[in-house]
C-alpha cells in the first residue's frame, strides 16, 4: 500500500527575501492581529478613572500650554488661524506618529518572552500598535473636528478646499513613517540598548523641527536659507497639507508631498529589511 503524502496546513521556512513584509502571512493571522490591537485599547482604558477622556485632555492640556508659551510669551503667529485650531491640527498629526514610533520602536525588547516560545509573523506587534493607535487618533479628531466646526459657525475666516481630500493619505503616510522608523529604532536597539537613549533624544528634538507650533511661512520669512532643511523632514509637507486642507493657510507643494511620499515607502522597505534580518537572530542576542 502506497503511503499517503503528508499534508502540512503551515510550512515555518526561511523567510526568501529581507525587503519583504510577508503581508500575506501576516493575513493568515489576522486573529492574533486582533487579539493584539484589542489587549492594546483595553490596556489603555484598564485601571484609569477617566478612561477615554484622557485622549481629550492631554491634547487640550498641550494646547492650552503651547498656547500662553508660543502664541502669548513668544508671540509666533499662526498664519491667521485661530491659535486653538492651529496647535491642535498640529498636535493631531505629531500624536499619531509618535504614538506609532513609540510602541513600534520596542517590539523586540518588549515581546522577546513571548518572540522565544512560539511562532508567528513578527509584524503582527508592530502592525497592531499602529492600527490601535487609530483609536485616540480617531478621538482627538473628534474634538478638533468639534473645535473646527465650532469656528466655522461663528464666522471665523475658515477657507476648507479640496486637499482636504488627502487626509487619508496622510494618515497612512504618518502610520508608514511611524512604523518604518519604529521598526528600524527597535531591530538597531537590540544590540545596541544605550542607542534606545540617543533615539528619544531626537525624537523630542524632531517636534521642533516639525511645524507643529509654528507655520512654515514663519520659517521662510526668518530663515529662508535654512528652508531646504526643514523640509527634508517628511512630516513637515503632511502637516502643512493637513492644515491647508482643512482651513486654507499653509504651505502646500506637490513636490514636497510627493518628496514624504516617497520617503514614506523608502523608510518602510529598508525598515523590512533591517527588520527581517534583525529576526533571524535576536533572541541570541536578547
Amino acid at each position: 500500500m502506497e503511503s499517503e503524502k503528508e499534508h502540512w496546513d503551515i510550512e515555518i521556512k526561511p523567510r526568501g527575501s529581507n525587503f519583504s513584509l510577508n503581508l500575506k502571512e501576516v493575513w493568515r493571522y489576522r486573529d492574533l492581529l486582533q487579539m493584539y490591537v484589542r489587549r492594546d485599547i483595553v490596556t489603555i482604558y484598564k485601571q484609569t478613572v477617566l478612561g477615554p477622556l484622557w485622549f481629550i485632555i492631554q491634547p487640550l492640556f498641550t494646547t492650552v500650554m503651547y498656547m500662553f508659551v508660543f502664541g502669548s510669551i513668544a508671540q509666533i503667529p499662526t498664519d491667521g488661524l485661530p491659535q486653538t485650531l492651529f496647535y491642535l491640527s498640529g498636535i493631531l498629526c505629531w500624536s499619531y506618529f509618535s504614538d506609532c514610533l513609540g510602541k513600534t520602536s520596542g517590539t523586540f525588547l518588549g515581546n522577546a518572552g513571548v518572540f522565544s516560545k512560539v511562532y508567528f509573523p513578527r509584524l503582527v506587534v508592530p502592525i497592531s500598535a499602529v492600527l490601535s493607535n487609530l483609536v485616540r487618533l480617531a478621538i482627538q479628531l473628534l474634538l478638533f473636528l468639534a473645535v473646527y466646526f465650532y469656528y466655522i459657525y461663528s464666522g471665523t475666516n475658515i477657507q476648507p478646499n479640496s486637499y482636504i481630500l488627502l487626509f487619508p493619505l496622510l494618515v497612512l503616510m504618518l502610520a508608514g513613517l511611524g512604523l518604518g522608523f519604529g521598526i528600524i529604532i527597535s531591530s538597531v536597539t537590540t544590540k545596541y540598548r544605550d542607542m534606545a537613549i540617543l533615539f528619544g533624544f531626537v525624537t523630542s528634538l524632531w517636534m521642533y523641527a516639525t511645524p507643529v507650533v509654528y507655520p512654515l511661512s514663519v520659517m521662510k520669512e526668518k530663515y529662508e536659507d535654512y528652508m531646504w532643511l526643514i523640509q527634508l523632514n517628511p512630516l513637515t509637507s503632511i502637516v502643512e497639507t493637513l492644515r491647508y486642507g482643512f482651513m486654507g493657510a499653509g504651505t502646500v507643494s506637490w513636490f514636497w508631498l510627493g518628496y514624504s511620499f516617497v520617503v514614506t515607502i523608502i523608510v518602510i522597505v529598508i525598515g523590512s529589511w533591517v527588520f527581517n534580518k534583525v529576526e533571524r537572530s535576536f533572541i541570541d542576542v536578547v
